[in-house]
């Protein structure tokens, strides 16, 4: 693993950043890893055995659950929610909640499983809301060895919310997304300001004959550079449970290695005025986006099917 050595804090091993039962506790209001300069985004995320349950106090910030594997009951703001859910995130989109802000949470499960809890600080009060899986919109993104699988259950056009933009991405081993490499770290016209977070999971593809002795290691690597005379040079070797912040700069590509296919949940916020994700390519790279024009989806798209 590479990072820039002047700030390591960008790149967050599984259980690293862990906190009262979760596994990663980043960016919330009662975090207790310090990212300076971070401030508008957070993340959770805990595997709950079963009949385990978890809780977070009411804040200034919404929250969106996030079942990553095994199904979940929500509480929030004297409602309960039954949550669906999925064996993995390979399976397809699940049910998510959106809590609103200054309501307090539990999550927990009858019968065990990985869930997450996406947060940014928040003012404007929005009404608690279940998606259900059918309800969320599945974008099948690029073509050729760039194709990759969008569920935008957290963007403006699926979801009021106040402040985050929340979506996951599924590649297919060998591919690569995030790319072309692009950037949302300015307030201008056609560009908005946002952090990002990108948490990982990655699993053996399905059909390799991976040996039994020593068995898979299924990995991924997230490339971040920098685009002004701020620094940041990261090139991590990511597995599951691991975490990318992206303050600003240049990201991409996520690069789902040979054998393996990669998973990642963004959560993005911003100080702007505007809830857009609107990004600057790369100019050395957005050609590439061209090229689509007369390629294929991978035919390996959709997961979950």
């Amino acid at each position: 693993m590479r990072t820039d050595s002047s700030r390591p804090e960008w790149v967050h091993p599984k259980d690293s950043a862990a906190q009262d039962g979760w596994f990663v506790s980043l960016g919330g209001h009662d975090s207790a890893t310090e990212v300076p300069g971070w401030a508008h985004t957070g993340l959770r995320v805990a595997d709950l055995g079963p009949g385990d349950r978890i809780s977070l106090d009411a804040a200034e910030e919404e929250r969106i659950v996030v079942p990553l594997a095994g199904s979940f009951t929500a509480e929030t703001g004297g409602g309960t929610y039954d949550l669906a859910g999925r064996p993995s995130v390979f399976a397809g989109p699940t049910d998510v909640l959106y809590t609103g802000i200054r309501r307090d949470l539990t999550v927990s499960t009858a019968t065990g499983g990985r869930v997450a809890v996406a947060s940014a600080p928040a003012r404007e009060e929005y009404p608690t809301r279940l998606v259900t899986r059918e309800e969320i919109p599945v974008e099948l993104r690029g073509a050729g060895s760039c194709s990759r699988q969008v569920h935008n259950f957290g963007t403006p056009a699926a979801l009021e919310a106040d402040r985050f933009i929340v979506c996951e991405v599924l590649t297919p081993a060998g591919n690569w997304s995030s790319y072309p490499p692009h950037k949302h770290d300015e307030e201008k016209d056609g560009e908005t300001a946002l952090e990002e977070i990108y948490y990982f999971e990655t699993q053996l593809a399905a059909g390799m004959p991976a040996p039994e002795d020593g068995g898979p290691d299924p990995m991924g690597y997230q490339r971040v550079y920098a685009s002004d005379d701020r620094p940041i040079d990261v090139a991590a070797e990511v597995r599951s449970g691991d975490v990318v912040l992206v303050p600003y700069g240049w990201h991409g590509p996520a690069m789902a290695t040979p054998g393996y296919d990669m998973y990642y949940l963004n959560v993005m916020a911003g100080p702007g005025r505007v809830r857009e994700w609107l990004i600057s390519d790369d100019p050395h790279h957005g050609w590439i986006r061209r090229t689509w024009d007369e390629a294929a989806i991978d035919p390996r798209l959709p997961f979950g099917r």
